[in-house]
């Protein structure tokens, strides 16, 4: 699904188009399943005060998704290249690392998909996920599969956060609260800071809009300014995104009903949307979340494999039938597991999380040493500055939520 751009241009509609799919590329495989699952698992344990992890978060996806993709477009390179370039094998253990952390959160993906078929049509979990899985493989068989994906997913995006407009709306939920508690909070939790960092920009998300940009040739220092806009935008539709759910979901917690968070069956958000919209609103929700677990698969799948070029260059043809085994190989791990799909989705974000420094770490060296990758161009220190303070600060939360993260797969 390799694509290029003659003389690209940042004023061309080639160029814009070209912004707006790895923008949406980004935001859909960060709205996804696992996205919707662990926002409403967290205000269902943590309330109001959850609005600081929300905070917190944007904070840290900004500087880490603003770095690498800028690094990405001066470099040129697929990241496993340019951290192989910097650190010999670095590329390798990044790639290894983004593979595993991708075929995690796509399992968790088609999991997604299975309980949005369950929400809509009473369907066992795991044979909608199988459904799932198979047109998400036709899609990549087809020969427009980048003409769909990029189509498709900016419609899917902007109906999913439409939807959760107006439940935000219906809900009621109480906002003051919230704003206080997003600067004082009652509680502060590192496991659910990283683990809605991971499911943000962990793993392969950060790099998914970029390795979209490199495609589509959308490069170079010339580029540079709009990849700085799109990079935020995409981070700023995510954040927006999860307040506005966060604050559907609240306004349920908050007028005393409880959601059920165990059990093989449980689905808070299902639920929180059925007690807002009632049955016929739960089948609409179902097909929303089923909507943003097929676009989550899709960039899941796209961008880990991305990734294999490191180890072997590929045509269009040789990616898309990696991708197909990429997307079938999660199906089968995925029908084995016993594990109730909720949790699986809430793990795979923390699990991404406890990736992210590591690509981080590497990135944060390219900008501060070897402007040589970057064409002799000087980074800017300011960015750098505050990529080391998150880069240090997300080796700290990872240190410390390991033992929490791993402990959602006994849920």
């Amino acid at each position: 699904m390799a694509e290029s751009v003659s003389s690209p241009s940042v004023a061309s509609t080639a160029a814009r188009g070209g912004f707006m799919a790895a923008i949406f590329l980004m935001a859909t495989s960060a709205i996804g399943p696992g996205f919707i699952t662990q926002t409403a698992t967290f205000t269902a344990k943590l309330g109001s005060a959850f609005a600081f992890a929300i905070l917190a978060s944007i904070l840290i996806d900004f500087v880490v998704q603003l770095n690498i993709w800028r690094i990405t477009a001066l470099t040129r390179r697929n990241a496993s290249d340019t951290a192989n370039q910097a650190i010999p094998g670095a590329g390798y253990l990044l790639a290894v690392l983004v593979l595993i952390g991708g075929l995690a959160f796509n399992i968790g993906n088609i999991a997604g998909a299975g309980l949005g078929l369950n929400a809509m049509f009473g369907l066992e979990p795991k044979i909608g996920g199988a459904i799932s899985a198979f047109l998400a493989i036709g899609i990549f068989l087809s020969r427009r599969a980048g003409l769909l994906l990029d189509r498709s997913l900016i419609a899917l995006g902007l109906l999913m956060i439409g939807m959760t407009l107006v439940v935000a709306i219906v809900s009621n939920p109480p906002v003051g609260d919230a704003m206080r508690q997003m600067v004082i909070p009652d509680t502060v939790d590192f496991a659910t800071i990283t683990t809605i960092v991971g499911g943000t920009v962990g793993g392969y998300i950060t790099y998914a809009g970029a390795h979209r940009l490199l495609d589509k040739g959308l490069v170079g220092e010339q580029n540079l300014a709009a990849v700085t806009r799109a990079s935020l935008t995409g981070i700023a539709v995510t954040g927006v995104m999860r307040f506005i759910l966060f604050l559907a979901i609240l306004g349920v917690v908050a007028s005393g009903v409880t959601l059920d968070l165990s059990g093989q069956a449980a689905n808070p958000a299902a639920q929180a949307f059925a007690v807002v919209l009632g049955e016929w609103g739960m089948r609409i929700f179902g097909m929303i979340f089923w909507a943003a677990a097929i676009t989550s698969v899709i960039g899941a799948a796209y961008t880990s494999v991305s990734f294999l070029v490191v180890f072997r260059q590929m045509g269009d043809r040789d990616r898309n039938i990696a991708t197909v085994i990429f997307i079938a190989v999660s199906l089968a791990v995925y029908l084995s597991l016993g594990t109730a799909p909720a949790a699986i989705l809430v793990f795979v974000g923390g699990f991404n999380g406890l990736i992210l420094p590591i690509g981080l770490t590497i990135f944060t060296y390219v900008g501060f040493a070897r402007s040589d990758l970057m064409g002799g161009h000087v980074y800017n220190r300011p960015l750098l500055i505050a990529s080391a303070a998150v880069c240090a600060l997300t080796w700290y939360m990872g240190f410390k939520s390991i033992g929490p993260i791993f402990a959602f797969l006994g849920t």
